[in-house]
């Protein structure tokens, strides 16, 4: 038996729904066949672009800062020859613990215990590092006298690990000072070569 209907006599909004319903599917499979997959390479063509505009953009960057960083880098050379400067060679590190030991004496220490340790391989390879332990007696003007002379040397010493007590009995305010005296000394080029082949080769 055929179902018969008569569209004359269907509602109006079923009506409307009929006349619209094709548009609607029409609209459905052009987005999913069409638009969605044209959308998707759009985005990823627009998203290479831009990854290439920033790539071009960045290395014009670096040409244009070339000429700078060549001459920063000269700067820094230059930085580096007169920081050298003031590591003494190796066998020049004694006559240095010498003059700080004068000086000492000089300032008024009564020096206790005057004992160098052994060296150590600064960071990047670039020095040796020299400590020497010293213990000495002293009031807190002569002390500060002689930091203010190991401040004006033309080698680079540092004063670390301070330690001062009072010494009971002492007269004038005398103190007991212990503290480490971190010399450096330049490490020749042909050793400065073996550590680094050391280096490279354990990692």
């Amino acid at each position: 038996m055929a179902l018969k209907i008569n569209i004359k006599e269907l509602p109006p909004y079923v009506k409307a729904i009929i006349i619209i319903l094709p548009s609607i599917l029409l609209v459905v499979l052009f987005i999913f066949l069409v638009y969605s997959p044209k959308k998707k390479e759009i985005d990823n063509l627009t998203a290479s672009i831009s990854k290439l505009d920033n790539e071009i953009a960045t290395g014009e960057v670096k040409i244009r800062k070339l000429e700078q960083l060549k001459a920063e880098n000269k700067i820094l050379k230059a930085k580096l020859a007169k920081l050298q400067e003031q590591l003494p060679q190796e066998q020049e590190v004694s006559p240095l613990l010498k003059q700080i030991s004068d000086l000492g004496i000089e300032s008024g220490l009564e020096i206790l215990l005057w004992k160098p340790g052994q060296r150590r391989v600064g960071p990047n390879n670039l020095y040796y590092e020299i400590p020497v332990s010293i213990e000495v007696t002293t009031g807190y003007h002569n002390l500060g006298t002689f930091f203010s002379h190991i401040s004006r040397l033309s080698r680079i010493v540092n004063i670390k690990d301070i330690n001062l007590t009072s010494k009971m009995g002492g007269e004038g305010g005398l103190i007991k000072a212990r503290f480490t005296a971190l010399t450096f000394a330049a490490i020749p080029q042909q050793e400065k070569a073996k550590l680094e082949a050391k280096k490279g080769g354990t990692r």
